[in-house]
């Protein structure tokens, strides 16, 4: 099992995930965080640190495996983050929203 960053993080990146994670395993991107299934040990303290709960176990409403893959995906091309950086000034407008993956979404590297 791995932890992985879902749809509710995108517009927001809070990044309080960051700071509590024992082995560095987020990567940033442009308006949104993932986490690498290859380095996640499994530990669940970023879980509960997430205010929008973007942050969910691999096994939880995966049928299809989208957010492995999309987790996996961007962590082998965006850097890697160590420290909780500044949230997008805007975040409030997009903490509520749903199915911002499909419309908001940045491949662009943080």
């Amino acid at each position: 099992m791995t932890y992985l960053v879902t749809d509710a993080c995108v517009k927001c990146k809070f990044m309080d995930c960051v700071e509590v994670c024992p082995v560095d395993c987020f990567y940033e991107g442009e308006n949104f965080l993932v986490i690498s299934p290859d380095d996640c040990i499994d530990c669940g303290v970023c879980e509960p640190e997430c205010p929008v709960d973007a942050i969910k176990p691999d096994t939880q409403d995966e049928p299809d495996g989208k957010w492995l893959k999309i987790n996996t995906d961007y962590a082998r091309l965006w850097p890697n983050i160590t420290v909780k950086g500044e949230p997008p000034a805007d975040r409030a407008d997009y903490e509520q929203e749903t199915g911002k993956f499909e419309k908001h979404f940045s491949p662009r590297p943080g």
